[in-house]
């Protein structure tokens, strides 16, 4: 016989309190600003990483929470429509220079600067 199991739940995130020294809080949070993470999710960062490099990572553990706007769709760009009659057309982009150089002078041709 197999018992069933209810579905299950989203785990909550678990809340504990952290002391931590000043300097090295201060440490922290700078890190975590360089790599645009908060505190917080620089700490679990720091954690996870640690106790995958010892093997003690669990392998149920969920991915980190990404918090803010969910990352675009990406999408093809859609071919420029034909411009409205009447509209300005865009700049064109500039021919480039010719970059030939001009003969060089003749040796007896250059100014001498001791004339």
């Amino acid at each position: 016989m197999t018992e069933e199991r209810p579905p299950r739940r989203p785990r909550q995130r678990k809340q504990i309190l952290l002391r931590l020294d000043p300097a090295v809080y201060d440490a922290l949070a700078r890190w975590a600003g360089d790599e645009l993470r908060s505190a917080n999710a620089q700490i679990e960062f720091l954690l996870r990483r640690a106790l995958a490099d010892a093997g003690r990572l669990p392998g149920d553990v969920g991915a980190i929470p990404r918090r803010g706007r969910p990352p675009k769709a990406t999408r093809t760009p859609e071919p420029a429509a034909d411009p409205a009659p009447g509209a300005p057309e865009p700049p064109a982009a500039p021919a480039p220079s010719p970059t030939t150089p001009g003969p060089e002078p003749e040796p007896d041709q250059a100014p001498n600067p001791d004339a």
